[in-house]
């Protein structure tokens, strides 16, 4: 029986029922008022041809039709041998490789193959059935994608037993579609940055470029022309030899590989894994694992070969090599130096230079150490102190003699408490004597007084004598 034809735009419409609104086919059918037979016969000729949903947007009608209905294009012609163009596309993307050469190594081995012109139509009708993403003329070993996904993983905590979900880092190879995924309690800096060295030592190299969507941990200064990346993160730059690039604004195809494998991620890992009973974040990234190892072994549609295989052939050969020591995270923040030459960084005071009163400097701080740059200049280093409201101070940055600071000194700081009342006088005077050094005092001593703009001087004097009579010397 001759199968019933229909406009090529109900063919649009029938695949967009069925794949984008999860239609039956007998829905479908009902809905475009063809037979369930023909909705399924067209559905089998996608699938045959390779056409997922959504259609390319250079997909017309003739073509569509061509693909449907009309014998193979690339067929072998008067006995020709054709060329696996499978093989064709994977050595393309390796780098130095072009189609010309290509041909070369095909008519060496077929000399009354095609033409270069033919060669490189039919190569081209070829990839025009491949998804958008995969046309992409990705080199080996070139460029990530990273992205967080549009959905989360819910797991147990495993001290408290609360219910949490994870946000979920993603990472893509842009040759081999290769696949990296990791459970993260929140999409931070610091796990920004953790998220990259996880999916560099699982990949066991380094691309030399990443491309990044506009996200806050990564993008100091969203800008279509010049964004500007964060310290931190181009610390991490630098250790691992890698170009970072921010996706432009409203360019999706800037990003296509990180969404489309963020979506494979969300249907492949986050949906199989959502019923798992995931106990820790560790238990949920044992979990991730298995199902990515899962995901990147299964063969692509589009390509007839897992993404494992593409990135042994493509991009492993071609990453760089990992650093020799491990990144080290820093964090970076500016700060001002206040009158006692001392900046504040996790409720600690470290002391600088005290030439660079008034200055504004750059604090950056890894687990150990907190550094002090100035204008490029790295101008203190010490060791990084839990101790909240506490002072650490090198003697060298103190001045041999505080006279040009004369309106600072611990006698002017007195007098100023003494307009308050005697109370805030006294708890000053006890709050410097505290001190290693009166002038780590100072900051505490103006805060306590400032108070006085907000509150009249009675509540702050029984607010002082009630801090005296406990013993509590801080602001």
């Amino acid at each position: 029986m001759a199968r019933e034809r229909i406009p090529v735009r109900k063919i649009r419409e029938v695949l967009r029922l069925v794949h984008e609104c999860r239609l039956s086919q007998r829905e479908a059918a009902a809905a475009v008022r063809v037979a369930p037979s023909t909705v399924q016969d067209y559905l089998k000729r996608a699938d045959a041809a390779g056409l997922g949903w959504p259609l390319p947007e250079d997909l017309g009608d003739e073509r569509l039709e061509v693909l449907l209905f009309r014998r193979d294009e690339t067929r072998q012609v008067r006995g020709m041998r054709s060329p696996e163009w499978q093989t064709v596309y994977a050595e393309k993307r390796k780098k130095g490789v072009t189609l010309q050469l290509l041909w070369q190594e095909y008519r060496a081995s077929n000399p009354d193959g095609y033409s270069y012109s033919r060669f490189c139509e039919l190569y081209a009708r070829w990839a025009k059935r491949l998804n958008p993403t995969m046309r992409l003329d990705h080199r080996a070993g070139e460029r990530a994608y990273v992205d967080y996904a549009g959905v989360t993983l819910p797991y147990v905590d495993a001290e408290t037993g609360e219910a949490r979900d994870a946000t979920v880092f993603v990472a893509v190879l842009g040759a081999s579609s290769y696949t990296y995924a990791e459970a993260q309690t929140s999409q931070d800096l610091p796990s920004w940055l953790w998220g990259h060295v996880g999916a560099f030592e699982f990949w066991g190299g380094v691309p030399a470029v990443v491309v990044i969507d506009n996200l806050k941990s990564g993008v100091q200064s969203p800008c279509r022309y010049e964004p500007t990346v964060n310290d931190s993160y181009h610390e991490l730059a630098v250790h691992y030899g890698v170009a970072v690039i921010p996706a432009r604004v409203r360019h999706p195809r800037d990003k296509s590989k990180a969404e489309s494998a963020v979506q494979s991620v969300e249907r492949w890992v986050i949906a199989a894994l959502r019923k798992g009973h995931l106990v820790g974040l560790a238990g949920a990234n044992r979990a991730i694992r298995q199902r990515l190892d899962w995901m990147n072994d299964r063969p692509m549609r589009d390509f007839g070969r897992s993404r494992r295989q593409l990135f042994e052939d493509l991009d492993r050969p071609a990453l760089q090599p990992l650093p020799r020591s491990r990144f080290q995270l820093a964090l970076w923040k500016k700060a001002k130096v206040s009158i006692d030459y001392h900046v504040e960084y996790d409720r600690h005071y470290y002391s600088v230079p005290h030439g660079l009163i008034h200055a504004t400097v750059d604090v950056r701080a890894t687990p150990t150490t907190v550094e002090i740059v100035h204008q490029g200049t790295r101008v203190a280093s010490h060791p990084r102190s839990q101790v909240h409201g506490g002072h650490t101070t090198r003697a060298e940055h103190m001045p041999e003699s505080h006279r040009e600071y004369a309106e600072w000194t611990p006698a002017r700081v007195l007098r100023w408490a003494g307009e308050v009342g005697a109370n805030t006088a006294r708890l000053a005077a006890e709050i410097m004597a505290s001190r290693e050094h009166p002038e780590q005092g100072f900051r505490s001593c103006m805060g306590i007084v400032r108070l006085s703009k907000e509150y009249s001087p009675q509540r702050l004097e029984m607010a002082a004598r009630r801090a005296l009579d406990h013993g509590v010397l801080s602001y």
